[in-house]
């Protein structure tokens, strides 16, 4: 579904928060002896078999969203196809287990580990002896060396997306051996697990040309599992074959396609035959669980005029038997089409009941973002009322319960449940209060029923263009409020209240009646009401997104606060609005990684001025920060001491909290078809996935039972 996020840590981040240096902060948590990480909301669902029971071949075909743009994962227009394409290809020193903690690739490291601190700190990678890339060459410290240099950010000429830690290193050397690399760094990094994952070839990272260019289109050497085969933009594929000279446990599958399919296309390219694989939105997952229900079972009606009346039937049955001939005619094929539409329907389903859904929670959550840098959210008090005033619960179980997930509030904005940072910190803002959500607005001098002036009616510009932003058909613009005149507001006019002047009875001899619909009058200040923007994406892949916007409307509303929601088309949503600040409220989802010290920082650095007079919010769209903050995320990725460096990153999401700039609501679901004997693929949740060992089961064999058919390797 398209939830509107962020990619993984080879895509550039985004996220906000503002000014709580003034604000108290409570006992945070992590202090005690308890781990406060927990666990994750919900394990892998990826079908695990034992090898011996998969069988030796075979073509996965896989949906993606599109062929990506470049096959190097450090460019800005890198994607989430992108990630995969290197996962299955390119070594990483490190990969992520199931509770989203980094863990050593024993594919391509004996060991990994700090050997010095003074005078600088010194990691020695020790590489397994026969890794090698696809040309028979040995990976080592050369290739080390040529990724360093593209990424360090001191030559320009690499057109490089981000460049964090490896600004860090001062020089990387062989070691004792050819397998030994000694990386020294410039300054202590937390994160040193966090480089070289993916690993280029020095045959890319060399020179700027080949790093720019030689490897967005194809991928010439690799060292995985698999290598890219074919990629065809064409026909909008990707083929991935196995690798001849891979060294590990050879891969079961004999290829894996990845094919461009659209969201709403998925449901009827499975039932074709035509995919393996697919991540799926809820309406689809509805229909395979459907699909697989036993016939006899009481199934809900669904499909091609499920949603006809008895009342709706006989009246058609009626103009196709009347007595007028063209509604007559009309009728008949109407009715022809829906018998047609019906039994194609009856037939994907048929077809869909040899899939099943596998489904966990993506390591990603959603929040809604408060942009603090212009109109009411400047004022702490009103982002902090527009927090208090949600229920965080219910926004999570209106999403999560109906799709059988755990609905669990979001408690961190820099980590998530069985993570390692990952402490609930939502205390710092504290829980729904309506009327303390009401005090605040009350303390930032907004006056319900307070005089309202009346606007001229203008044209308010949506898209970048200044045009209507929306082209679905749909209206762009939806308003909830109070509405003053206790009718809805047809023109997008400001109204004036009623009763005008100062609070009921304040000029009144005691006793006065307050006037009518005072209760229902906006907040108001200054002649103006308390109306924020809130922007959506008007694609069909965000009904979610656009359900949750009308949930947080109706709280808003309770306490005075109205929203304009201006619905945008998917293109223009993370540029023309989020990124260029043009909105008061959003909904957008950001990945939660192993490493928040360095991922987190451009996302929660304060907004500060650039040369030109601009202002330079890194991946901040909210340009809310404080010092404070950033102070906090410079220690914690400093430290080598892996307890302080978590300590100091709950600290500082605790501020974050505090400050009221972006509100975690709730983790991404992640809803996967797989065909049935497909195994040890599906819903990976935080894991990194095994390409090697995906398959289809051998005749008559049944999966394991357990969490993963590859277990995790200590570090």
């Amino acid at each position: 579904m398209s939830q509107h996020g962020v990619g993984p840590r080879a895509v550039t981040r985004s996220v906000a928060f503002l000014t709580a240096g003034v604000l108290a902060v409570p006992a945070l948590a992590g202090c005690g002896s308890e781990d406060p990480s927990g666990k994750p909301l919900a394990g892998q669902d990826i079908q695990p078999a034992p090898r011996d029971r998969i069988t030796d071949g075979g073509t996965l075909r896989w949906a993606v969203d599109s062929v990506p743009d470049t096959l190097n994962t450090f460019q800005s227009d890198a994607d989430a196809t992108t990630t995969r394409v290197a996962q299955a290809v390119l070594p990483s020193m490190f990969r992520m287990d199931a509770s989203g903690r980094p863990e050593r690739n024993p594919d391509y490291l004996e060991s990994a580990e700090v050997v010095d601190t003074e005078p600088k700190q010194v990691v020695l990678y020790k590489l397994n002896q026969q890794a090698v890339w696809s040309d028979g060459r040995e990976i080592g410290a050369a290739d080390f060396a040529a990724q360093w240099r593209a990424l360090s950010g001191k030559d320009t000429a690499y057109w490089t997306a981000r460049n964090a830690g490896y600004d860090r290193i001062q020089k990387i050397e062989r070691g004792d051996n050819a397998l030994e690399v000694r990386v020294t760094f410039s300054r202590p990094y937390a994160d040193w697990r966090s480089l070289f994952s993916p690993l280029y070839p020095k045959d890319v990272m060399g020179t700027p040309d080949s790093f720019n260019d030689g490897a967005r289109k194809k991928l010439k050497v690799t060292a995985g599992p698999f290598t890219v085969k074919k990629t065809d933009r064409e026909d909008g594929e990707i083929t991935l074959a196995r690798n001849p000279r891979w060294w590990g446990e050879p891969a079961k599958l004999s290829e894996i396609v990845l094919r461009t399919v659209p969201r709403d296309k998925r449901a009827s390219e499975l039932a074709a035959g035509a995919l393996d694989l697919a991540e799926i939105d809820p309406s689809a997952a509805r229909r395979i669980t459907v699909a697989a229900r036993p016939k006899a079972s009481g199934s809900p009606l669904m499909g091609p005029g499920a949603d006809r009346s008895a009342a709706d039937s006989l009246e058609s049955w009626a103009l196709a038997n009347g007595s007028d001939a063209d509604a007559a005619d009309e009728e008949t094929v109407a009715r022809k089409k829906l018998r047609k539409a019906t039994v194609r329907y009856a037939r994907q389903q048929q077809a869909l009941g040899g899939f099943e859904v596998r489904k966990s929670l993506e390591p990603a959550y959603t929040q809604l973002a408060l942009n603090g840098a212009e109109g009411p959210l400047t004022d702490e008090r009103v982002r902090r009322a527009v927090a208090r005033a949600l229920d965080r619960r219910e926004l999570a179980q209106a999403v999560l319960k109906p799709l059988g997930l755990p609905a669990v509030p979001v408690g961190s904005h820099l980590a998530l449940s069985g993570q390692a940072a990952y402490a609930d910190n939502s205390g710092a803002l504290g829980d729904q209060d309506t009327k303390e959500a009401q005090a605040l607005l009350a303390d930032a001098g907004w006056v319900r029923g307070g005089p309202v002036k009346e606007e001229k009616k203008k044209e308010k510009a949506a898209g970048p263009e200044g045009g209507k932003a929306d082209d679905t058909g749909e209206d762009d613009k939806a308003r909830h409020g109070p509405d003053p005149a206790g009718h809805l507001a047809q023109d997008g006019r400001q109204y004036k209240a009623p009763h005008q002047g100062g609070a009921p009875g304040a000029y009144a001899p005691k006793g006065t009646a307050a006037p009518a619909n005072q209760e229902a009058a906006p907040l108001a200040k200054n002649g103006k009401p308390l109306t924020l923007r809130f922007v959506l994406p008007s694609g069909p892949g965000s009904q979610t997104l656009r359900t949750v916007a009308d949930r947080i409307s109706r709280m808003l509303e309770r306490v005075g606060i109205g929203t304009e929601i201006s619905k945008v088309s998917d293109e223009s949503y993370f540029k023309d609005h989020i990124a260029s600040g043009q909105y008061d409220l959003a909904l957008y989802s950001w990945p939660a990684t192993a490493f928040p010290a360095t991922d987190a920082r451009p996302v929660y650095a304060k907004p500060v001025p650039a040369a030109d007079g601009s202002l330079n919010v890194e991946q901040n769209y909210t340009r809310v920060g404080t010092d404070q903050v950033d102070q906090l995320f410079d220690e914690a990725v400093a430290t080598l001491d892996e307890g302080e460096s978590r300590s100091l990153l709950r600290k500082a999401d605790s501020r974050i909290w505090a400050a009221a700039g972006s509100i975690p609501l709730f983790q991404r679901p992640q809803l996967m078809a797989a065909r049935k004997n497909l195994v040890n693929t599906g819903a990976f949740g935080f894991g990194t996935p095994v390409y090697e060992d995906m398959g289809f089961l051998k005749k008559g064999a049944k999966p394991a039972s357990g969490p993963s058919a590859k277990g995790s390797t200590a570090p």
